[in-house]
This record gives C-alpha cells, sequence and structure tokens, in this order.
C-alpha cells in the first residue's frame, strides 16, 4: 500500500510539474506572440509616419550629375552591405504652421510654410566625415522654374529669397534651387518641422549647449544667459530660431547657434545607449518618423535605419559645421548673396 501510495503522490507531483511547465510554455509562448505583434505594430507604426516626395520623378534628367562611386572590385565581396559611398542629403527644417503643436511653438498663421533652416550635409565616401553647409535663408538667389504638384511649373524668379522656393514649389523646388545654385546633386531630401524637433529633442532627454553672449529675444521667447545650459525641446528650437537677439541681428547669427545645436544633438545621441533603452528608443524614433518628410528613397524606415547605420563609423568630432560664403547684397543691406569665388570652391569640394 505504501508503495501504492508514494507512486500515487509522485504521480501527481509530475502531473503538477508537467501542467505548469505546460502554463509557463504557453505564457512564453504568448509572450513572444504578443511581442512580435507589439513589434509589428510598433514597426508598422513608425514606418507609416514617414510621408514622402517624389523629387527624382518630378525633376527628370536636367539635374547634376551624381557622384561616382568607386565600385568593389571583381572577385571580391565587400565586408559591409552597407552603403559607403560620398551622399549629399539636403536637410530642411519647416516653419509650417500647421497643427496646434506647430502653432503653440512658432506662432503665425497655418497657410503655407517655408525653409526657415536648410543645410547641405555631406558624407565623404567611407563615411568617416561630414560636412554641413548652412543656406542663409536671405540670400538672393536666381529661382529655375519649378514643375508643380498640380501641373505646371513656376516662373524663373530674380534676386528671390533663398526660402521662397519651398514657399512656392514645397520640397521639389527647395532641392532644384539648391541644385542650381551649388551645381551638386542632391542624393536625398529629409524636412522636419517645428513639433517634431522639439519632441526630437525631449525624447533624447534635453542638449546641452553653451552660448557665448546673452540671448534676450523677443520673437522666439528665449532668455539666457551666457554660458552652458541643458535646454528641453522647446527651449532648443527657441535657440535655433533665435536671430534678433544676438549679434546684428542678421539670420549668420542665428546659424551660428543652429550649428551649436547640431554638434549638441550629435553629442546626446552619441552619449545616449538607446539600444539599452528600448521605450526610449521607440519614443526618439516616433518623434524623428512623426514629423519626417524624405524623398521617396529614404521613405522607408528600413532605408533609414540603413543610412544611420552606415554613420556607425562617423564621430562627433568628424562633422564639420560652415556656412556659404555670403556677403552684403549690393541691391538690399538686409540680404546677402554668394560670395564669389569662394562659395563656387566650396561646393565644388562636396562633389
Amino acid at each position: 500500500m505504501t508503495g501504492h501510495a508514494e507512486n500515487g503522490d509522485e504521480g501527481r507531483r509530475r502531473g503538477r510539474r508537467s501542467r505548469a511547465f505546460k502554463a509557463a510554455g504557453l505564457a512564453l509562448a504568448g509572450a513572444l506572440v504578443l511581442g512580435a505583434a507589439a513589434a509589428g505594430w510598433a514597426y508598422w507604426h513608425l514606418n507609416s509616419n514617414i510621408k514622402s516626395v517624389d523629387i527624382n520623378n518630378a525633376l527628370g534628367d536636367d539635374r547634376p550629375p551624381k557622384a561616382v562611386t568607386t565600385p568593389t572590385p571583381s572577385g571580391t565581396v565587400s565586408a559591409s552591405p552597407l552603403p559607403t559611398g560620398s551622399l549629399n542629403i539636403l536637410v530642411l527644417g519647416s516653419d509650417s504652421r500647421s497643427g496646434k503643436e506647430n502653432q503653440a511653438l512658432g506662432g503665425g498663421d497655418s497657410e503655407g510654410a517655408r525653409s526657415d533652416t536648410a543645410m547641405v550635409v555631406h558624407l565623404d565616401a567611407g563615411r568617416t566625415k561630414a560636412t554641413v553647409v548652412s543656406i542663409p535663408r536671405d540670400t538672393l538667389v536666381t529661382r529655375p522654374s519649378c514643375p508643380l504638384p498640380s501641373g505646371g511649373s513656376t516662373s524663373v524668379a530674380y534676386n528671390s529669397m533663398f526660402n521662397n522656393a519651398y514657399s512656392v514649389g514645397g520640397p521639389v523646388c527647395a532641392v532644384k534651387t539648391v541644385e542650381s545654385i551649388t551645381d551638386v546633386r542632391m542624393d536625398h531630401y529629409i524636412e522636419i518641422d517645428f513639433a517634431g524637433f522639439a519632441r526630437l529633442v525631449d525624447a533624447l532627454g534635453g542638449v546641452t549647449v553653451t552660448t557665448d553672449e546673452d540671448i534676450d529675444d523677443e520673437d522666439s521667447h528665449l532668455k539666457l544667459e551666457a554660458g552652458t545650459h541643458d535646454l528641453d525641446g522647446a527651449q532648443a528650437l527657441a535657440l535655433a530660431r533665435t536671430r534678433h537677439g544676438i549679434g546684428d541681428g542678421s539670420d549668420l547669427g542665428r546659424i551660428g547657434l543652429q550649428h551649436k545645436l547640431v554638434k549638441a544633438l550629435l553629442e546626446q545621441i552619441s552619449a545616449t545607449n538607446l539600444l539599452s533603452d528600448p521605450a526610449k528608443l521607440y519614443r526618439v524614433a516616433d518623434a524623428v518618423t512623426g514629423s519626417l518628410t524624405t524623398d521617396t528613397g529614404l521613405d522607408s524606415l528600413t532605408e533609414l535605419i540603413r543610412l544611420g547605420e552606415s554613420l556607425r563609423g562617423l564621430p562627433t568630432d568628424g562633422v564639420t559645421t560652415v556656412t556659404m560664403p555670403v556677403l552684403p547684397a549690393p541691391s538690399d543691406r538686409n540680404r546677402v548673396v554668394a560670395d564669389e569665388p569662394e562659395a563656387r570652391e566650396l561646393w565644388a569640394s562636396l562633389r
């Protein structure tokens, strides 16, 4: 009887362990399914955030030539499938007032937008160095004829402010105007608006910036004493838009502050181990993609990740920020024109 009882107890214990293992297995399987579903939803959400414009199709072949990349020698296998060739990307900060967030951050009416910030980002072959060239929005240029989404095209405009190109013809005209004045092919286009920039800074936990002088700008509503400051998203955006509270109040002073912000953002991203904090990584990705417009070559999360991974060898101190050489316009001292031949030589170095 005892043996039977012991066998019975052991059998019941094995049964309970079997049911426990089965329950644990089902729970694990359920967690994996839910995790995969959540990851799938997150990818779909981030991917669907991205808006795009088919710039290549709109502009056709009447453009500067693409940069020639050195092909991999025949019979060899590249150590990395990631792209390593040189690349030129037009990055615009749009002062769109559409949506409550943008209106709260920027004010003004909600009709249309301008390219408040314009930077040509040149990645050297090998992608271990980069040059960021700012184009002052007050630069007088010859704006070429641009195709319009509704059909037809704009007229050529002489002595037009650079940032009017975006107002008149959107991203397509902005790219065509940049290519016209630089003779450099823009391989990609990236645009982020007010709210997206502020959310990105907040998602990263803010940025640390050192200012060389006191700032008191009634337009951007930013007041800072000279020194080092930890800025949240709204403050960082105000700094990017500040021009009247520093120097001579020109756009060149604002560009100097924007260059400080670029370096501060790169340093913050470099110092933040996003891969160890999935929740923070998602917030950053959502902030970036939620207010992003790209060309169709970068309009998927896969392509953006691929671009980001190709920059893993780019150190913060490998990024140089400069401004297109300009001088006061003879026709209007409140505007500037390209300073030649220095401007032409700068653009030639990026081809």
